[in-house]
């Protein structure tokens, strides 16, 4: 066990105490540029490749998608009376039986191709892709080193971040991969009333002989205060409010996994389902993490190559550390440092009564999103649910296929392009409030053709108009009284059409007449080529 725990803010230096010191021994820090202090972390620059992608696809899948019954199944099928405890029970029997390590060993991943699918999201524009290499259910879905609980091991028998990441790069994407389990110890709490205490010994003449379930759950501690309401957990994820603290072997464990993972794969990006770093501020593994992921890639790939590693949370010093990730919401107004949203267009994990009620998120509603994002100097992380045979269904295909449709037309105005001196107008321009991670997806006014989004480049604007207009379009950032063109327009195109389009600039708005076709109805974009300085 490390010393007791005193961490003020950024303060990282000799006087900072860390409940678990890593001595990165077994998986050393790659020497480099970067240090694992906050200091030396402030050095980050975003590189312009991430800026220039603005859209990626993730695969969030794992053992939890087998039984097709939503996110955080891992942890709710041990909460007595909840809805995935009653659907366990009534599939799979009692959790004390059949725990998750048996769901595990019920997956097998048997339908899946990851290169048709990474196929089929390069041509819905994505520019990079995720695969989830562990979620908070503790499992490695690749050849993991220190986790016997893996994807080799165990359940498909596959490699599959390695067949990820050979998919993403033969289509030419940036390969990413997500991190969640830092918080296995306070999260499988609830298993403790079932399975989650059992012991190798135990599985003599059992499938999963030789293998240890304490690898798997790490319950072998005292619960968190108040550990069996089921929201308590939120309000302890930054490792305080009563939460039990994780010993010096978990940590130990969490850091050497994670350096192995990112020395196999040689991930472009990492993401990381933590306030700023995993088991900040208890331990200083996020930070060594760090400093490791971003020496290994300016060693891969050259000195302007940097990685992209993502926090949630983040203050405005650590915003300078790494890209700030919005969990299913948005920024508000045009941040100074590039940053993302993530969100799914169903559940995080697969929920297969979203298909059946047909209740996924629609290509609009993406589209919408995805303008508002780029022009506040954001990137949209999509996550597309996969079911447990590896496949995804065909609501999610018509939904990445009327992304690709739109992308077919209007792809300039997001790749490659830059904010504008302000982001856009119209009703919906005033979003909600963010609530801890993110979470104001929704919650604003909905868009329409009275909303607009600007994105540049540097010799276009484009205006994205959130809707099919009915009477023409009325801009007012571009009247003359706005004073925010500071150049003459040469011409205006609409994309996906070759009419003329009839236009003038008032003091009070460019008036744009009502087009006659209609590329789409969800959203149109207007190129407004500028004359040269």
């Amino acid at each position: 066990m490390g010393c007791g725990l005193t961490v003020r803010g950024m303060d990282d230096g000799p006087a900072t105490s860390f409940h678990c010191r890593i001595s990165a021994d077994a998986e050393p820090v790659l020497p480099g540029k970067f240090q694992p202090t906050w200091e030396s972390l402030k050095q980050y620059q975003c590189p312009k490749w991430f800026r220039d992608a603005k859209f990626g696809i993730w695969a969030h899948w794992g053992p939890q998608c087998e039984p097709e019954d939503g996110d955080w199944y891992a942890r709710g099928m041990y909460q007595t009376g909840s809805d995935p405890y009653r659907f366990h029970t009534n599939h799979y029997g009692s959790p004390a039986a059949f725990g998750f390590k048996d769901v595990i060993h019920r997956w097998k991943a048997e339908n899946w191709d990851p290169e048709k699918l990474v196929e089929l999201y390069k041509r819905a524009g994505a520019q990079y892709f995720f695969a989830l290499a562990n979620h908070h259910d503790n499992f490695d879905n690749w050849d993991s080193k220190y986790q016997p609980w893996n994807s080799v091991n165990a359940g498909p028998h596959k490699d599959l971040i390695g067949g990820w990441a050979k998919a993403a790069r033969k289509n030419g994407l940036r390969f990413g991969v997500s991190v969640h389990a830092a918080h296995t110890w306070t999260w499988y709490e609830p298993s403790q009333d079932y399975d989650g205490k059992l012991t190798k010994e135990e599985g003599k003449g059992l499938w999963w002989d030789g293998l240890d379930p304490q690898d798997l759950y790490a319950q072998n501690h005292s619960r968190s205060e108040d550990s069996r309401n089921p929201g308590k957990i939120h309000s302890q994820w930054n490792w305080g409010n009563g939460a039990s603290l994780p010993d010096q072997a978990y940590c130990d464990k969490f850091y050497n996994r994670t350096v192995d993972l990112i020395n196999k794969y040689r991930p472009d990006l990492i993401y990381f389902d933590d306030t700023a770093l995993p088991l900040w501020p208890v331990s200083d593994a996020g930070l060594k993490i760090a400093a490791h992921f971003y020496n290994s890639n300016l060693k891969w790939h050259g000195a302007d190559d940097e990685g992209v590693l993502f926090g949630k949370i983040l203050n405005e010093d650590q915003r300078q550390c790494m890209v700030w990730d919005i969990e299913r919401g948005r920024a508000n107004e045009i941040e100074t440092f590039p940053w993302q949203t993530d969100t799914c267009i169903g559940g995080w994990h697969y929920d297969r009564s979203l298909f059946t009620q047909h209740r996924y998120k629609s290509a609009q509603s993406v589209i919408q999103a995805l303008a508002d994002i780029v022009s506040k100097n954001g990137n949209l992380l999509l996550s597309i649910p996969v079911r447990g045979d590896g496949t995804i269904d065909s609501d999610e295909l018509q939904v990445v296929q009327g992304i690709a449709d739109w992308m077919d037309v209007n792809k300039e105005c997001i790749f490659g392009t830059r904010p504008w001196k302000v982001f856009g107008e119209g009703p919906a321009s005033g979003g909600a409030k963010l609530s801890a991670q993110g979470f104001n997806e929704g919650k604003g006014k909905p868009f329409t053709a009275q909303d607009v989004r600007f994105t540049q480049t540097s010799d276009a604007l484009y205006a994205v108009v959130l809707g099919w207009p009915a009477n023409g379009v009325n801009i007012a950032s571009l009247g003359t009284k706005a004073k925010l063109l500071d150049r003459s327009i040469k011409k205006i195109n609409l994309l996906g059409s070759k009419e003329k389009i009839t236009w003038q600039q008032t003091d009070d708005a460019m008036v744009i007449q009502q087009p006659k076709n209609e590329p789409n109805d969800f959203a149109i974009v207007f190129k407004i080529t500028l004359k040269s300085i």
